[in-house]
């Protein structure tokens, strides 16, 4: 495949003074608002942000390496003045936890949670999303208007009925329409109520990113015999990819941190790491030099996950800004 040079068109002086003269007309407002946002004033700020915002998990990093005597009796600040170095907080922590559970397992269980708690809603959401934007049926503006109120209830609400459903499964007029789960001790019911509670705001988000593809390219792709399914994983999919994983970045970290849920569906050998921790500093208040190395291990998972996602992150942010 040969590339293909472009000419030098002859033109005259005044045509290319109207083109230096149209090329500075696109590119003031360029200019313009990368001058506002390289200011020296919000280059200070910024600073200044990021050093309040970094300084508390520094010193968590610094006091997680730290032997106990020296956190319970120095602050991390002085590690210049009081050196040392140890990687034993971080072993105990890992073999600290419950009769059935170290933090270890805990960690294999965070995973085991997740990932699928992340997966399961982008899936339903996407589809649901394009179902919303693009395939006409009765009744659709109301029920996106249903699904769209789904978020304003609040998830405690929740919680109580969900378990009651797993438990005792759905009857009405003591006609059983689904019996009990009967998943206790398992990953279903916890990734079944992300799920549940993830895809109403899931759905909104991907139905505002989806609807505002070019409705010419949909069309284009039915005029050449494309069904429903192929303009979803070929078109739509692709082309939401940055809205599906900066909302992917988002429901991780929620599902990552979360102690809620876990700590109503997430029993026994399925615990996650969060409810361990709440657990460790319950019965180990006192050698928090254990905690700093378990939060410090709480923490990492997710920030691989976000700068490794970041550049979609940041595109998915910014596509409905250059739209139109």
């Amino acid at each position: 495949m040969s590339a293909v040079q472009p000419i030098d068109l002859p033109v005259d002086a005044e045509t290319r003074r109207q083109l230096r003269a149209g090329e500075a007309k696109v590119e003031a407002p360029v200019k313009r608002t990368k001058r506002r946002l390289t200011s020296r004033g919000a280059t200070i700020a910024s600073l200044i942000i990021a050093v309040l915002w970094t300084t508390p998990t520094l010193g968590l990093f610094i006091s997680s390496f730290r032997p106990a005597g020296l956190v319970t009796t120095t602050g991390w600040w002085t590690i210049f003045q009081n050196p040392g170095f140890t990687l034993d907080n971080y072993t105990d922590v890992l073999a600290a936890g419950n009769s059935t559970l170290n933090l270890a397992g805990s960690f294999i269980n965070s995973l085991a949670i997740t990932i699928p708690a992340t997966i399961f809603p982008l899936v339903f959401a996407s589809l649901a999303a394009y179902a919303f934007a693009w395939i006409d049926f009765r009744g659709k503006n109301w029920l996106f208007i249903g699904v769209f109120a789904l978020q304003v209830v609040p998830i405690q609400m929740a919680l109580v009925p969900l378990l009651s459903l797993f438990s005792r499964g759905f009857a009405i007029g003591g006609t059983q329409i689904f019996p009990g789960l009967n998943a206790g001790g398992s990953y279903a019911q916890v990734w079944i109520a992300h799920t549940i509670f993830a895809l109403p705001l899931a759905i909104f988000l991907l139905h505002n990113f989806i609807s505002e593809i070019p409705r010419e390219v949909i069309e284009a792709a039915r005029v050449d015999g494309a069904g429903q399914g192929q303009i979803f994983f070929r078109i739509v999919l692709p082309l939401t990819m940055p809205a599906i994983a900066s909302f992917a970045i988002f429901q991780f970290l929620w599902v990552w941190n979360d102690l809620l849920v876990a700590l109503i569906f997430a029993d026994g050998a399925v615990a996650p790491m969060t409810k361990l921790l709440a657990e460790i500093t319950g019965a180990r208040g006192q050698d928090w030099n254990l905690l700093t190395a378990g939060a410090f291990i709480s923490i990492l998972v997710p920030l691989i996950v976000f700068f490794a996602l970041q550049r979609f992150f940041v595109r998915g942010l910014l596509a409905g800004s250059t739209k139109g």
